[in-house]
């Protein structure tokens, strides 16, 4: 149940209905717009039924939520546009950002001539992974908490926000003292445990599809995070398994436009993983862009042929600059807004 507060109500109001939502055994989640507060009662239907708030002061109406993923819905927020400020730089509403870096931390060189290049042409987030999900167990899996430290090396230089995957909830701990961002992957979509988890720490996440989820499962995955009172959620179209053999996976970029009817939520495109070659990954983003996504997260490397991991389908550090120029007027055509830090 959806309860709109009258313009101008009291915080005293809002704390009053708060309690009578948490009194019959539902949880209170508060949205504060520039006019109006919202309080979401999710909860157990019949408890939520019983909340007869009708009449009470502040209260203007109550709407029920249709739809399963019920604090992911764009019905929550009103028709507002959730926008993440992550250390100064902005994703979602009109504001495009880029998140670029190699696949895996593989070495302090490379992570750091990246990190450089990825600051000196305006990306806004540094991406990078210590832990890594392998199809085989005998591929690397990532340097873990030493990738961690050269993630930490390399934002204290640049400045850029970090974005690393988190895959196991042992792992919590270390990836919050590092990631200004956790990426929780596509294989780990519906691993409610470490979604609950990482809903509890606070922490801005991005959230992938998994290979065969539908648009519904991703936004009932988020509400995991966000029913821990974490608003910070993104969701990331990377592309799905399909019958077509030609290319790696189907990036579905229709999922940007239903996603943004669906949801409040910014939606990201990773083009890297669906492409698998790099010559196809500024095609797919430029399309991405024009289709209004709120980012890019994209894979660059300075030396692909000789990337540990994923080399084939990262941009080479030498072309990121101009694939940046590209990148920003196709999402300026979209009516975005473009930072520089």
């Amino acid at each position: 149940m959806m309860i709109v507060m009258k313009e101008g109500a009291t915080d005293e109001q809002v704390q009053a209905v708060v309690d009578r939502v948490e009194a019959v055994g539902a949880a209170a989640h508060l949205s504060r717009g520039e006019l109006v507060t919202v309080i979401g009662a999710i909860g157990d239907q019949e408890h939520v039924a019983n909340l007869d708030l009708e009449g009470y002061p502040g209260v203007d109406h109550m709407v029920p939520i249709l739809k399963p993923y019920k604090l992911a819905s764009a019905q929550f927020k009103k028709g507002e546009r959730t926008v993440l400020d992550i250390d100064g730089r902005k994703i979602g509403g009109q504001h495009f950002a880029t998140i670029a870096g190699p696949c895996t931390v593989e070495s302090r060189e490379v992570m750091l001539e990246t990190a450089r290049v990825v600051r000196d042409n305006g990306a806004q987030l540094l991406r990078g992974g210590a832990y890594k999900p392998r199809t085989s167990p005998y591929s690397f899996q990532g340097l873990g908490d030493a990738g961690l430290r050269l993630l930490a090396e390399a934002k204290e230089e640049t400045g850029l926000p970090i974005v690393t995957e988190l895959m196991d909830v042992r792992d919590l701990e270390p990836v919050l003292e590092v990631a200004d961002v956790i990426q929780l992957g596509a294989r780990n979509m519906q691993n409610y445990t470490l979604l609950t988890e990482v809903g509890r720490s606070g922490r801005p996440v991005l959230l992938k599809r998994g290979l065969s989820a539908t648009l519904e499962e991703l936004l009932m995955a988020a509400e995991y995070v966000l029913k821990e009172g974490n608003e910070n959620v993104i969701l990331c179209e990377r592309g799905i398994r399909t019958f077509e053999p030609s290319y790696r996976f189907t990036l579905d970029l229709m999922a940007v436009p239903v996603l943004k009817e669906l949801s409040h939520l910014p939606v990201v495109i990773d083009p890297s993983h669906a492409a698998g070659r790099r010559d196809w990954v500024l095609p797919l983003s430029l399309a991405a862009a024009a289709a209004g996504a709120d980012g890019i997260i994209v894979e660059i490397h300075p030396e692909p042929e000789n990337a540990i991991c994923d080399g084939p389908q990262a941009i080479r550090t030498e072309a990121f600059g101009d694939y940046m120029r590209q990148i920003e007027a196709a999402a300026a055509l979209a009516g975005k807004e473009l930072e520089r830090v």
